[in-house]
């Protein structure tokens, strides 16, 4: 009788030893995923921070009085960048995309919506990252 016991108590600590250790790889390859994901969602928020100052520049450099930058597309790596701009204030050349043109002060005309939108897809796993930034200046 006193063998049988120790035979089924093995059995059961063996059991009991699988079971954790698959709760225990289940659980690190879970914290392993959502670390890769974390990363790839604060390399796209930085990338549509720096892709809108990118905008503003080429705004900047660009002569509004004849016609408009009213989008922009970037490539980084395996990141698509897509930037769409949407202007407020009076007098504007007809080729902007306006959301007002009625816009009575000197300061506010020029005034510019940016919308952002950081894409990535991953090759393997065809999971895709998406961020997306809407910010309002003034270049």
């Amino acid at each position: 009788m006193r063998p049988a016991f120790t035979l089924l108590s093995a059995i059961f600590l063996m059991v009991l030893v699988a079971v954790l250790m698959m709760l225990t790889l289940s659980l690190s390859s879970q914290t392993s995923k959502q670390t890769s994901d974390l990363y790839l969602q604060e390399q796209a928020q930085l990338l549509a921070k720096s892709s809108t100052e990118f905008a503003l520049l080429a705004i900047s450099a660009h002569d509004n009085s004849v016609d408009c930058v009213n989008s922009m597309s970037l490539n980084y790596a395996q990141f698509n960048i897509y930037m769409k701009m949407y202007y407020l204030g009076s007098g504007l050349p007809a080729a902007c995309d306006t959301l007002d043109n009625g816009i009575g002060t000197a300061e506010s005309s020029g005034t510019v919506i940016v919308d952002t939108t950081v894409t990535y897809q991953d090759q393997e796993t065809k999971e895709t990252v998406r961020y997306f930034r809407r910010t309002i200046q003034k270049p």
